[in-house]
């Protein structure tokens, strides 16, 4: 009762538990959806992020009037992305869709309630090859001419496609690989491009019941400026399951050093998108 007392009068998550990591967190990889805006709206969204002790986050929708209502509603620490899908039709062709590149174009000259678009994604490939597309190349170029982020749910070999087209592009790859690429590949992924950055919700091997692996805790530890957090919320269950999520980081975060675990629960995101130190 005494420590969960502490923690109220502190102004820290319930789950921020005496053996976890307490301080704030960035969200690094949030969508707000069209199924998920009836029975979340804003208000209860912002109200699950701040009882996570979220403090940020990364948003992007499908359609992208998702990002620019939530955003609308919330502070400063926002990074707003534009999504590449007017509909789920758009997620196995957007790679060659000129239209969808025109659309970029069109919401970067007008910007979000939180101020410019600072990347761009998620989006997917299911098939690697499509990395090669026409527009995956041109949006991959328009980012690291823009200085933009690009959020992509892909293979090893894609984030090699990816970013071969355009050499130095800051981008994250969502669940540091979507079918349990080994810790060496990519440490070796890490070595070879220096814009890269892991996201690690569903990461398999990350941890088993509730403990960092060891070959994860060593990748970590070694690469502590590398890694993101971030809960996709990509089906509207996932919201009602927001704070559990956080719980779960907030776990394994505390079997890092406490700098490590700050680094990546928030400061890698801070120094990426330039946000202001939490109250």
């Amino acid at each position: 009762m005494l420590k969960r007392r502490a923690l109220l009068l502190a102004g820290l998550p319930l789950a921020a538990r005496a053996d976890g990591y307490a301080g704030p967190i960035f969200d690094a990889h949030l969508h707000y959806n069209d199924d998920a805006q009836g029975p979340h709206p804003p208000a209860d969204v912002l109200a699950r992020m701040a009882r996570a002790g979220v403090r940020g986050a990364l948003v992007n929708s499908r359609p992208n009037d998702g990002t620019l209502r939530l955003v609308a509603e919330a502070g400063p620490q926002w990074a707003a992305f534009i999504r590449l899908y007017r509909n789920r039709a758009d997620y196995t062709g957007w790679f060659a869709d000129d239209s969808i590149r025109r659309m970029v174009l069109e919401l970067l000259e007008r910007g979000s309630p939180a101020g410019p678009f600072r990347g761009v994604g998620e989006f997917h490939l299911y098939d690697s090859a499509n990395a090669d597309g026409p527009t995956a190349i041109a949006l991959m170029k328009l980012a690291r001419e823009r200085g933009l982020t690009v959020l992509a749910h892909v293979d090893d070999s894609a984030v090699d496609r990816l970013l071969g087209h355009a050499p130095g592009t800051s981008l994250i790859w969502a669940h540091t690989g979507i079918s349990g690429e080994p810790v060496a590949r990519v440490r070796e992924l890490f070595a070879k491009h220096q814009g890269l950055r892991g996201e690690l919700s569903y990461r398999p091997g990350l941890s088993v019941d509730g403990r960092l692996s060891d070959d994860w805790r060593t990748l970590l530890t070694r690469h502590p400026g590398r890694f993101l957090i971030g809960s996709d919320t990509w089906v509207t269950p996932r919201w009602q399951h927001y704070e559990s999520l956080f719980a779960d980081y907030r776990g394994w975060l505390g079997q890092l050093p406490p700098e490590i675990a700050q680094r990546i629960a928030w400061g890698n995101a801070a120094a990426m998108f330039n946000l202001s130190r939490p109250d």
